[in-house]
């Protein structure tokens, strides 16, 4: 096994204490933000439990793992979206379904990981409850979901749940800094919600410079200085980066208004709760929450149009 990064430990020791008890659920959620390396985590724990040498580690050598680093392992299945982007199918949860009720191949466990859970739509997710309420023994479901509340309820209240937790920015801050030897701008962390390789991923494919040109300009927009058009173009060549970008932005901005502000914030704050005032700024960010749920949830809307939309109310708000 690949050694795991540092924030996973504290979980993936308490996954080896319930594997070695006993104690793992039939049926558990893996609840993780995106850029966290969950699949690190979830990697770790399926080699660790088609070992037929060790109950909560993969011992390296034996059949079962053998067949799991040639991913040849028949009892071991991955479920998935077919593309990236769209929906697991309930035609693939049914033959899930059907696998579950066989005979394991090996004699042993046979292991459903299911990832990202949310991209199961309704007629999926109904189809894997029944499978959920009355597991086999010989049988185990790992959901991973990076976004819990898009999942019916009815599918979390039927899991063992495990929520990994983001590190806290000093700890995100000094991993990067091992990681990157050039300047490491202290808001790349929480910008990103405080995950590791996400942040990372700022740093290394410079959407630095990106994210400075996106905020200078949606001040400028607020100060009357800057086009509209041309910024919501820009916005919409990765609207669900870009605009969680403004997201902190905005909220970062409320906490200044109230008096509040810390190192980790992004730079433009300050300059943005000059310009706007509490209200609007609240106003706005839910507004702003709300088209990002819509353009995750309806890939086929114009973003473009959406997001015009959005920066001339902002516009207008500020302005009035």
């Amino acid at each position: 096994m690949n050694e795991l990064y540092p924030w996973l430990m504290p979980l993936w020791t308490e996954w080896q204490a319930n594997l070695q008890a006993d104690r793992f659920s039939n049926a558990s959620l893996l609840i993780a933000e995106e850029g966290m390396g969950s699949s690190h985590l979830v990697d770790a724990f399926s080699q660790a439990v088609m070992c037929q040498n060790y109950p909560a580690e993969a011992c390296g050598f034996c059949h079962g793992c053998q067949l799991m680093s040639s991913a040849s392992h028949p009892d071991f299945h991955v479920i998935k979206p077919e593309k990236e982007g769209k929906a697991i199918t309930v035609e693939q949860i049914r033959q899930c379904n059907r696998i579950a009720q066989e005979s394991s191949q090996l004699s042993g466990i046979r292991l459903f990981v299911i990832e990202p859970a949310e991209a199961m739509n309704e007629s999926a997710a109904n189809a894997l409850l029944k499978t959920l309420e009355e597991p086999s023994s010989t049988c185990m479901f790992l959901l991973v979901a990076h976004r819990a509340n898009a999942l019916l309820p009815t599918i979390t209240s039927r899991c063992q749940q495990w929520h990994l937790t983001p590190p806290n920015s000093e700890t995100v801050a000094q991993w990067l800094s091992s990681q990157h030897s050039g300047e490491v701008p202290l808001y790349a962390a929480h910008i990103n919600g405080n995950a590791p390789l996400a942040a990372l991923d700022f740093i290394q494919q410079d959407k630095v410079s990106r994210y400075s040109s996106i905020e200078n300009d949606f001040i400028a927009l607020c100060q009357q200085q800057a086009d509209a058009v041309k910024l919501a173009k820009e916005l919409a060549a990765d609207p669900q980066e870009s605009l969680s970008w403004l997201w902190y932005l905005l909220s970062d901005a409320q906490k200044v208004r109230y008096g509040l502000a810390l190192p980790s914030f992004v730079p433009g704050a300050v300059k943005l709760a000059q310009v706007c005032d509490y209200p609007k700024l609240y106003s706005q960010s839910q507004a702003l929450l709300k088209l990002l749920d819509q353009l995750r949830l309806h890939t086929g809307l114009n973003a473009e149009l959406l997001i015009l939309d959005w920066l001339f109310k902002f516009y207008e708000e500020t302005c009035s």
